[in-house]
């Protein structure tokens, strides 16, 4: 697992208002690159783990301006957005009807044992590695028992940074594991994308975890 210097509770707020800037500034063109990127089989990952009967109640987390929300909807689920850039949260709103909320993901407020699961579709890389622990313990208190967390992530060898106006910290698997392991969850699969591309062409690391009792 990679070591790093503390991050202070200034230089924190500096990265997060920072990365939440960059997605404000950029919102309309964000939604026009993305609108269009197929992850079913993301989606997919995540609804054929969750146990018990549908509809399922999801949190997107990092939902940006909504298309998975719409998607879930779609499929007869109750989903529920969490987005920090008020411009995406508007955004995810306006085009899903969903309910979406407007938080930061280092000051989360979420309810108890609430989500049948949760789908992190790259978001959970901009924490940084140190407040990583945490924001997964929420995550999986969130959950209701046997519930499922989803997450895609830029993969890379456990080093963080800044990338265009953006934070972001780039897990191999086996760090992954550790981190996932250590908040309250058991592996279900992990899978690399996009699909039927060498390793090398692959840079997303997916993966799909049951809440631990």
């Amino acid at each position: 697992m990679m070591t790093a210097t503390v991050i202070e509770p200034a230089e924190l707020e500096q990265i997060a208002a920072a990365t939440l800037d960059y997605y404000q500034q950029r919102a309309e063109s964000f939604r026009d690159g993305t609108r269009d990127h197929d992850v079913s089989q993301n989606i997919d990952s995540l609804l054929r783990h969750i146990s018990g009967a549908a509809p399922f109640t999801i949190l997107d987390f990092g939902c940006g301006p909504g298309r998975d929300l719409q998607t879930f909807t779609r499929l007869g689920h109750r989903a529920i957005g969490l987005e920090g850039a008020a411009a995406l949260a508007a955004m995810a709103h306006a085009d899903s009807g969903c309910e979406v909320w407007q938080q930061g993901f280092l000051r989360l407020e979420l309810p108890a044992g609430y989500f049948d699961g949760v789908f992190a579709n790259a978001s959970l890389f901009h924490v940084p590695t140190q407040e990583l622990p945490r924001i997964l313990g929420q995550l999986r208190a969130a959950l209701k028992p046997g519930g499922v967390l989803f997450s895609s992530n830029p993969r890379g060898q456990n080093e963080g940074g800044w990338n265009g106006g953006r934070y972001g910290v780039y897990h191999d698997l086996q760090a992954w594991r550790r981190y996932l392991a250590a908040a309250g969850f058991v592996e279900l699969e992990h899978y690399y994308r996009p699909a039927g591309l060498p390793r090398e062409r692959q840079p997303w690391l997916a993966s799909v975890w049951r809440k631990t009792p």
